[in-house]
């Protein structure tokens, strides 16, 4: 957070500074029950709205409802805005709000010296803090001396406020949050009418409640003009030259994918089905979509993975564009189904997003370690397309590449996202309808085939000699009937087959049609000839890129390359490995990119991992690779 300026200014009764500063990161912390991911939401879309650039790191606890006021029960949203572009939810947040006890320790430690905390001293009772292991109050023993400490009765403040309306005091203080955003908003020159429309629509069915949440809200802007605690308030100016023209919206990486599948289908002109069980954290796909019938979308909810994706196929082989959304051990059990996809040729979408394992594993947290799964999790040689979206707006472009592949190469394709993607947030240009790809589709019409005496018959699995794909027929339509199954089918006629050498011809044809997909070469930064490359895929795209904004603002050379074709990988991603003496492949799991370049390409790849959860700091991989680039 660094000032440009400062200017005086009078706000209420007290004389107030303004200072304006380029960025900032702002933490929200409390208890699971305290709606941190409500109020980081809100602050979020009205700074979106303020036209600053952001990225946001939700995070909260797998349980629904935690056990109130430890460790494990904190829940946090992160948020960094600014008014240039930006990459990631930043390393350490320079506000934190603490709501109690757990929420300062649990957070403390990521709080660089002199960083402003606001806390709620209400919570601050000597069995809350014996609860998460302070002997002595931490707003009062010292420990807290080197950091700008806002100490905030917030919960008497919030009563206090709401004394008017007819609730009860565990009523009025579930509006403490609000009170909290107000503050914020007024300390950072948020916008304020988006909260309060919100507001009123959020419980337009209980009036009072949504007056009394609005009530506490302005009670916490006026709080923050009028208190001599906080003496300077913040200006961070949008981000005018960030953005190419256009409309803009905030967007998840989970809402950004739903609809780009939406607009998939519409592209392709077939109606979109998903058949689905919830999981985190790709339930939101489900609720998404189950709210665009309009668009000709139907959602299946199944009562398990497996049943999921069977509806999904079923409705690809009945012509639409099939989707079956989960996370990684959902996708454990659709593994089956998927290898069926491979053999039936059919066109299947598998959004996958990905979170920390194995088996159950960290539910709410992020990690990248699903990508040897989704190559090779089947029994039998069943090759399926990857793709991988970058950031949380690039899940809508990386749905329709999916889409594209899945159609045109008739084939099931991966979509693989993860926790930081599917619940993080940016600013998202709305495309132009012009700008999306034509992904019409043709179905089989009648015979493709005619025989040694003649006769015109139609072949299932007789192959365009461009995509390798075969026809893809709609059930019912005269003249088209064919075998379908898992078992091994006739090259052409699709009959089953026991023949070892039709076995290896089918097999090897499916491995040939995947590895002649159609992509983009890959595209390497490298302004300034360097000896090291750093090459990711995902979600890490992000904090490399920050880190490698630092390298070279400091002096350093560094290329990077970002993969978003995971399988095939791009035609030219040999040629360009081979020119950089080091390579450096950042992800949060063990190596597995690594493992898959080392053995295609005999590259000596680096891989620097990190698989606790959480993504990467910008810091933590810029002095990683400053170490590449030194040769350590």
């Amino acid at each position: 957070m660094s000032v440009e300026t400062t200017a005086p200014a009078v706000a209420g009764a007290v004389d107030k500074e303004v200072r304006r500063l380029d960025r900032v990161i702002i933490r929200f912390a409390g208890d699971s029950g305290d709606g941190m991911q409500l109020t980081g939401d809100r602050f979020t879309s009205e700074t979106a709205s303020f036209g600053n650039d952001l990225s946001t790191l939700p995070n909260f606890p797998a349980e629904i409802r935690a056990p109130a006021g430890t460790l494990p029960g904190v829940s946090s949203f992160q948020l960094h805005f600014a008014d240039h572009d930006i990459l990631t939810p930043g390393d350490a947040p320079n506000v934190l709000v603490a709501m109690n006890p757990a929420a300062l320790k649990a957070n403390i430690g990521d709080l660089p010296r002199g960083a402003e905390i606001i806390v709620n001293t209400d919570e601050f009772t000597k069995r809350a803090m014996q609860k998460v292991g302070y002997a002595a109050s931490p707003l009062e023993d010292g420990s807290l001396d080197g950091f700008h400490v806002h100490p905030v009765p917030l919960t008497t403040l919030t009563v206090e406020a709401l004394k008017e309306f007819d609730l009860t005091r565990k009523e009025a203080e579930r509006s403490k949050n609000m009170f909290a955003l107000g503050l914020l908003s007024w300390m950072y020159h948020r916008p304020t009418e988006g909260t309060e429309t919100f507001l009123r629509s959020k419980f337009a069915k209980k009036p009072d409640i949504a007056a009394a949440n609005i009530a506490a809200f302005r009670a916490g802007w006026n709080f923050g003009e009028t208190t001599e605690d906080f003496a300077v308030s913040y200006e961070v100016a949008p981000a005018a030259t960030a953005f190419p023209p256009g409309v803009y919206r905030n967007i998840s990486g989970n809402l950004a994918l739903s609809y780009g599948l939406v607009a998939a289908s519409r592209q392709a002109d077939l109606p979109l089905f998903l058949g689905s069980y919830p999981i985190t954290p790709a339930s939101d796909i489900l609720h998404e979509l189950s709210k665009h019938k309009n668009f000709g979308v139907r959602t299946f909810q199944a009562e398990d993975e497996i049943a999921g994706i069977g509806a999904a196929l079923g409705a690809a082989f009945g012509g639409s564009l099939a989707v079956t959304t989960t996370s990684g051990p959902g996708v454990a059990l659709k593994s089956e189904t998927i290898g069926l996809a491979v053999s039936l040729e059919l066109p299947l979408l598998v959004v996958d997003i990905q979170r920390g394992g194995p088996s159950t594993g960290l539910p709410t947290k992020t990690e990248q370690a699903d990508l040897l799964q989704a190559m090779y999790g089947r029994n039998g040689e069943a090759p399926v397309p990857v793709v991988a979206p970058r950031t949380p707006a690039d899940c809508f472009d990386a749905a329709l590449e999916a889409a594209r592949i899945a159609l045109a190469y008739r084939t099931p394709v991966f979509l693989l996202s993860d926790g930081y993607l599917a619940n993080g947030s940016e600013p998202w240009r709305i495309p132009e309808l012009q700008e999306l790809p034509d992904l019409a589709v043709r179905f089989a019409q009648g015979p493709n085939h005619t025989t040694e005496d003649g006769t015109e018959v139609f072949w299932p699995y007789k192959r365009d000699p461009h995509t390798l794909a075969r026809p893809w027929a709609i059930p019912g339509t005269p003249g088209l009937e064919h075998r379908i199954g898992g078992i091994e089918k006739q090259d052409g006629t699709g009959n089953i087959s026991y023949d070892p050498a039709n076995h290896d011809l089918m097999v090897r044809t499916r491995q040939a049609k995947i590895d002649n997909i159609a992509v983009p070469d890959l595209q390497a930064d490298d302004p300034d000839g360097a000896r090291t490359l750093v090459l990711g895929w995902g979600s890490t795209y992000g904090p490399i890129t920050a880190a490698v904004r630092r390298i070279r603002a400091q002096g350093g050379h560094i290329a990077q390359a970002h993969l978003r074709h995971l399988n095939p990988f791009p035609p030219n991603l040999g040629e360009v490995l081979t020119r950089y003496e080091r390579v450096v492949i950042p992800e949060m799991n063990l190596g597995q990119l690594a493992t898959l370049i080392r053995a295609e390409y005999l590259i000596d790849a680096l891989s620097y991992t990190q698989v606790n959860g959480m993504p990467f700091k910008a810091e933590q991989l810029a002095t990683a690779l400053e170490e590449a680039i030194d040769g350590h």
